[in-house]
């Protein structure tokens, strides 16, 4: 006998109490944990839920019976779709309320460790229009929203040029405006669809692997300057003789623009060929001393190398992180994790040396070019594995740090990072993290030799769920 399909159940008059982890909404109906996307603390709704993962469920919202008032009207016309800016629909105040509140949560559930008071959230002034960076791609599938009957789209109108669908790697959404990066980004963007549009370039099949058109990356400075990289998956004389002249031509605030040609199986272009067919292959971008009297550094930007993707708020994480630092003028600073030191460098001028450790060596090689772009003389690179690279050996030959700032990946430091940081014992650290989850459970690792002074949360992604925290542990006295 064939089984009957079980139907997903709908539960109606739902009051959704919380924001939680990955940009969902959480309701508890009949002792139930549901996540739900796009729901805001306050709604009351119709929910159907469906796809249970151990105690807790998915669900979707039906129908607002009563919306939150700590909701608003979304102000782009891609908000759920795109996957990116998930708490549009949210307040900023409320934004930041729910983000302190997330690095609260991780605190008191995974390090269950004492700590102060938490600072409250710097939040974004720029709350659109902050990124410095967006890469869109190409598809012959775009994601179909106008209802028209299956079988009526000519090949014309299934190319799209945007970002992906979530979970979908063969589809994206057509992007007619985006608010995450300043103008002229999008009329750039536009100008490139129309130009392929009318000149018929073929559009990337991720399936077929072919398709001339595969991605566009947009990155720009403080300055209003713009740097354009056009990824083809073939030499394409149009692109190469037509395309860049045109764009080039029309958009003056483009001072760099280059060419890849990518006819991998992947996106990845960091180890590919750049054509730099105009102007320089790097941006420069500056940020602010973090005392006054002091030149801005300036920091060379090329098209693969990494650099917050938002400016005006990484000034304040680094000056967070630099002020809890305390920083007198005579230590030895340790700097893990330093990826194109930034923070090294940042901090430079006001120790009396520092050393950076990253895994990446294209990331340590930006770092020594900022470093000598800067005239700084007092900070030296080393790449590597963390684990591998911070030895015993490695300290006795560099010197025991008085203070450490690290900045690690989403997954946190690796067991033996936190070994030998006990080991070490420098009298600070500075925690710098992208992931409150993880940076609570190495805290809870730390907590045997180390007591949390200060938490510091910053705001680098408006309408996002993702939030930076900073946290100074000073070693305990009697260590």
């Amino acid at each position: 006998m064939k089984k009957t399909k079980k139907q997903p159940e709908i539960i109606e008059d739902v009051t959704i109490t919380d924001a939680g982890a990955e940009g969902m909404s959480i309701a508890k109906p009949d002792e139930k944990v549901v996540f739900i996307p796009f729901g805001a603390p306050g709604d009351i709704v119709d929910l159907q839920v469906f796809r249970k993962k151990s105690n807790c469920f998915d669900g979707k919202i039906l129908n607002i019976k009563k919306p939150s008032d700590k909701r608003v009207e979304p102000v782009c016309q891609h908000f759920g779709l795109c996957g990116g800016c998930k708490w549009q629909h949210l307040e900023y105040q409320w934004q930041l309320f729910y983000k302190q509140k997330q690095v609260k949560d991780n605190f008191d559930r995974i390090a269950k460790i004492e700590y102060p008071e938490i600072s409250p959230i710097l939040g974004c002034e720029k709350q659109f229009f902050y990124r410095n960076k967006l890469e869109y791609s190409f598809s012959n599938r775009k994601w179909l929203t106008d209802g028209a009957p299956a079988g009526t789209y000519t090949e014309e109108d299934c190319k799209g040029f945007g970002y992906h669908l979530p979970s979908l790697f063969d589809r994206v959404i057509d992007i007619e405006h985006c608010y995450l990066q300043a103008d002229p980004s999008n009329d750039i963007r536009l100008f490139i669809k129309d130009f392929t549009m009318k000149h018929k370039l073929s559009y990337h099949n991720v399936r077929a692997h072919e398709g001339t058109m595969r991605n566009v990356v947009i990155r720009c400075n403080g300055k209003g300057e713009f740097m354009v990289i056009i990824v083809i998956n073939e030499e394409n004389d149009i692109v190469r003789n037509e395309l860049i002249p045109a764009l080039s031509a029309k958009f003056p605030q483009i001072v760099s623009l280059m060419l890849v040609i990518n006819s991998k199986f992947n996106d990845m272009i960091s180890d590919l060929p750049f054509e730099c067919l105009k102007g320089e292959p790097y941006l420069i971008e500056t940020m602010q001393s973090p005392r006054p009297g002091f030149d801005d550094l300036k920091f060379r930007v090329g098209p693969v190398s990494f650099f917050q993707t938002n400016v005006y708020q990484a000034e304040r994480l680094y000056k967070a992180a630099f002020d809890l630092a305390g920083v007198k003028g005579d230590e030895l600073m340790y700097d893990l994790y330093t990826g194109t030191g930034t923070i090294a460098l940042y901090f430079s001028r006001f120790v009396k040396k520092v050393v950076g450790i990253e895994y990446v060596e294209e990331a340590i090689e930006d770092a020594k070019i900022n470093g000598n772009f800067n005239n700084i003389s007092n900070a030296e690179f080393h790449a590597g594995d963390m684990a591998k690279v911070l030895t015993d050996e490695f300290i006795a030959e560099h010197g025991r740090p008085d203070f450490i700032v690290t900045d690690p990946p989403r997954a946190g430091m690796a067991d033996k990072v936190i070994e030998q940081l006990k080991k070490i014992k420098a009298r600070k650290i500075v925690y710098v993290s992208c992931n409150p989850a993880t940076q609570a459970r190495d805290l809870q690792l730390l907590d045997e030799l180390y007591s949390v002074r200060a938490v510091q949360p910053v705001d680098m992604f408006p309408h996002t769920q993702h939030v930076e925290n900073v946290v100074l542990l000073e070693l305990r006295v009697e260590c």
